[in-house]
């Protein structure tokens, strides 16, 4: 059985790993050529290294601002988010209307982070040629218990867009989200008879 594994050592280096075993050796996604990693009755061989694009001081600052959101809003909840987004910010959600301004982001952003947990993860950036606007996107859960006393969980995907003011702080000016797609089977199935 060819099995494969990625590990990363640095943010600029990937390393290719193939699987050793049944005399056969396929070139997976691992660096240092011809060390062998044992793994059971068989070992992973790193045959080459694999080497990710540079990231810009730009994405580099906007995915540590998110980062930073991200674990103010964890300890604080909804008060905390809201206090992220500029004056003219706007919020997006699935099928909801749009809330327009801190003000309204202020009042729908009630939640306390005892009784529910919005947080989510940056999966990539792009900061602007001026360097004073880009936006970030990842993945997101909400987290609660409902009124019957059970857990709640919503995932979904996000889009961030940032804006950098003159006096140098980073406040948000776009933020929308869409739940994740159903999983395999939960749609469009007919129910067996």
């Amino acid at each position: 059985m060819l099995r494969s594994t990625m590990f990363r050592t640095s943010l600029r280096a990937l390393f290719v790993i193939v699987a050793v075993g049944e005399g056969m050796a396929q070139q997976l996604p691992g660096t240092i050529p011809g060390q062998t990693v044992p793994s059971g009755n068989s070992g992973y061989r790193i045959i080459s290294p694999l080497t990710l694009p540079v990231l810009t001081p730009g994405v580099v600052e906007l995915m540590e601002l998110e980062g930073r959101f991200q674990e103010a809003v964890a300890a604080g909840g909804g008060k905390v988010f809201s206090e992220w987004f500029a004056d003219d910010a706007v919020v997006l959600n699935n099928g909801k209307p749009a809330i327009l301004g801190r003000g309204a982001i202020t009042a729908q952003a009630q939640w306390d982070p005892k009784s529910y947990q919005l947080t989510w993860n940056p999966q990539g950036a792009q900061m602007g040629p001026s360097n004073d606007m880009g936006f970030t996107w990842g993945h997101y859960d909400g987290k609660s218990i409902n009124p019957d006393g059970h857990p709640t969980v919503t995932s979904g995907r996000y889009f961030t867009v940032w804006r950098k003011s003159k006096d140098g702080v980073w406040k948000v000016i776009l933020d929308a989200s869409a739940n994740e797609p159903p999983g395999a089977g939960d749609c469009c199935s007919l129910p067996k008879p």
